[in-house]
Parts: C-alpha cells; structure tokens; sequence
C-alpha cells in the first residue's frame, strides 16, 4: 500500500492512504542506510496483524533541512513587515535554502496594517527586484488569505520563516481551524517563541500545507562553494558570462556579477550578503546565525 507520511511523533508515523490514516513504524533497515523518514515522504507500506511498517520511502523531489520536510513543491516564506521589523539578512537565508532545493518561492509579508503604504512599496519593490513574488497578509484579519489558498492547490506548500512572523496564526486561518497554539512576541528579546511542537502536513483544498516550526537560524554549509552561486536569480544570466570558468564572483578578475554590482544592476547589499554566506561555506561554517 502507497501513501505520503503527514505527521511523525516519537518514532511513529502517520501514513495518509487511500484507506485512511494509518500508524507506522519505520524498518530499522533505514537506520543502517543513515535515511529516516520525513514528513512529506512518498513511502509504501505493509500492514500486518493491525500494525503497520513502512517498506521503502520514495526518491524524493526535493528535502530541506530545516525545517525537515520532503517532497515541498512551494514554499511561503512569511516574515513581519513590521514587530520585529524585516531582517533582509535572515529572509536571504530562507530564500537561499529554497533555491537550492529548486522549490518556488514566494514572500509573505504579514501585519501589513503596521506600515504605510509608501514603506510596503519600497520593500515590495526591493524583493521583487531579486526575483520573487510578493503577496502582503494579515494573518488575524484573513486578508490574502484566498490568494494564498490559490497558489497552493495541487502543491505540497510549506511555511518558512522566523519565530513572531505570524505563521502559527496564518496555519489555523488557512486550515479554518485552531490547529496550532499560537504566542506572542517577546518584547524584552523581540522575536516569538517556538510554539510548534511537531511537523505536520494538513490536507487543505486540493493541496498539502506542512505546519512548522519558526527558526531564527539557518545553517547552509552544507552547500558546496560553487553552488551558492546558483541560488541568487538574478544572477542567472551572468553566471557563466565572467572571464574564468567557474568563476565564484569573489575575488576573480573580470567578474561579471562584481560588474553589475558597481553598475547598480544588483543590488549591492545582496551580493555582501552572498560574499558572506561563501565564506562561511568555505570556512565550515565559521559565522553564526
């Protein structure tokens, strides 16, 4: 028997079917293979005297790391635009994670009744400027809520970004249910705190919403050096235009990403940002989220 685990909890894992949800155990050979079961997962099962095995889990068409889930077709990257107000560093980690899982992405600005409507253009117009969509919510009130319901049919969408961003509340405005405990902003350190105890894939419409944890760090070392490079779109054109072949657009001559740079054709703070982030691939992870 087929299905797609939706929630894993204490070594058990819950398969939905064409018969129902059924409660697994995963073979220990897994283990020995170093590959344990995600939530998301494409995995076929054996049931046995009422109890049932997973037997084998389904190549995957992508995996992230953190949060851990599989087989993510669209990610809502969701972040405040204002209590705590945007951090461009921390929102180029999401969306950089993203890429190199080649997942669409999209940006979800919440609490957008917190800014005018000059302060919600610039930052619109800076994101979109990189290459992604933008689409302002307010998870309490419901607004862009449908829109959001839209670009989810037939995906299997999860929900990336910070502790305080509003995703616990949008979860249970997309799910018209209080699925998840909500918190609330600390105003002594300014970010929320954890409220997800678990993932859990939610079936909503004709699509999967995958309820996760909020992060204020993100690793990337495990990116190889010259991958990086691939996951900044608006570099897509220039990558393979430099003097050098393979060029990491760091301290080579003839760049032609470090040329757009000074010609303001990328944004400057988004190649210090990916400068960054090489070192610490380089260096093994030497800077700290």
């Amino acid at each position: 028997m087929e299905g797609k685990i939706i929630k894993g909890i204490g070594g058990f894992y819950y398969i939905k079917t064409a018969e129902g949800i059924i409660e697994c155990k995963a073979r220990g050979k897994f283990r020995h293979k170093d590959m344990k079961p995600m939530v998301g997962d494409n995995v076929t099962i054996k049931v046995e005297n009422g109890k049932g095995v997973i037997e084998e889990i389904h190549e995957r068409c992508s995996e992230l790391i953190r949060p851990t889930v599989a087989n993510v077709t669209l990610a809502f990257v969701v972040f405040a635009i204002k209590n705590p107000d945007l951090n461009y560093d921390l929102l180029n980690r999401f969306l950089v994670l993203c890429e190199s899982n080649n997942i669409e992405t999209i940006v979800c600005l919440n609490k957008v009744d917190l800014v005018s409507e000059e302060e919600r253009e610039e930052v619109k117009s800076k994101i979109n400027d990189i290459g992604y969509e933008v689409l302002f919510i307010n998870a309490k009130k419901g607004i862009g809520v449908d829109t959001l319901r839209e670009r989810m049919r037939d995906n299997v969408t999860v929900l990336c970004g910070p502790s305080g961003a509003g995703k616990s509340t949008l979860i249970n405005t997309l799910t018209e249910r209080d699925h998840m405990e909500t918190g609330v902003v600390s105003e002594k350190i300014g970010r929320g705190k954890h409220t997800t105890r678990h993932s859990e894939l939610i079936e909503v419409d004709n699509g999967f919403i995958v309820d996760t944890p909020g992060f204020s760090t993100l690793d990337v070392s495990f990116m190889e050096k010259d991958q990086l490079k691939y996951c900044f779109p608006e570099f897509e054109d220039l990558n393979d235009s430099c003097k050098f072949r393979g060029c990491l657009h760091y301290k080579e001559p003839n760049c032609s990403i470090k040329k757009a740079v000074e010609e303001g054709k990328i944004n400057k703070h988004r190649y210090e940002f990916y400068i960054k982030t090489l070192e610490e691939i380089i260096e093994g992870g030497k800077y700290k989220w």
